[in-house]
């Protein structure tokens, strides 16, 4: 019985391994030529700017016949300048941008949060500290910051005092 399975096992793995073989491809003499088709008929043709002309004539890199230039057709107009004026206007108006801060108390306690102040004056008296309240809460917020790249060098000092402070977004006064 032994000996029946493994022969049934080792006729079912040759038929396998027969069946994933793959078979060679026999090419004929039409399929050893390359093949080839003209794509120029499908490229973009370039109008001509109707009223210019230029006074150089550009050649092609043979040099001998001369090739055919192509001028921009939508260039920056009135209407686009309008529209740049008026971004220009709207940040010129703007007193403030998105940047961070790092916070380093929220709570709904006064004195901790003042607590949390002073011990940040005194310990780093040159980043700038303040208390902000928002109704329950406390918040003492150190620096501001235009990316996160530079809070991230003043939060390793701050993490020193307080290892729960983290970065937040917040408004940062242009001056």
């Amino acid at each position: 019985m032994q000996s029946r399975i493994s022969a049934y096992y080792i006729y079912f793995l040759a038929l396998v391994i027969l069946g994933c073989s793959a078979a060679k491809p026999v090419m004929t003499s039409t399929q050893n030529t390359r093949y080839s088709e003209d794509l120029s008929i499908w490229r973009p043709k370039a109008d001509p700017v109707p009223g210019e002309t230029s006074t150089k004539t550009p050649t092609d890199t043979d040099g001998k016949k001369p090739a055919t230039t192509v001028e921009a057709k939508y260039t920056v107009n009135k209407k686009l300048d309008n529209v740049l004026d008026s971004i220009d206007r709207y940040n010129i108006q703007r007193n403030f941008i998105d940047g961070f801060t790092i916070q380093v108390y929220s709570g709904s306690k006064k004195d901790d949060a003042f607590n949390a102040k002073k011990e940040l004056q005194s310990t780093l008296p040159d980043l700038t500290s303040e208390v902000q309240y928002a109704q329950p809460n406390f918040r003492v917020k150190v620096g501001k910051y235009y990316t996160r790249v530079e809070a991230q060098k003043d939060l390793l000092d701050v993490k020193k005092l307080f290892p729960g402070a983290i970065i937040i977004p917040d408004k940062v006064s242009i001056n």
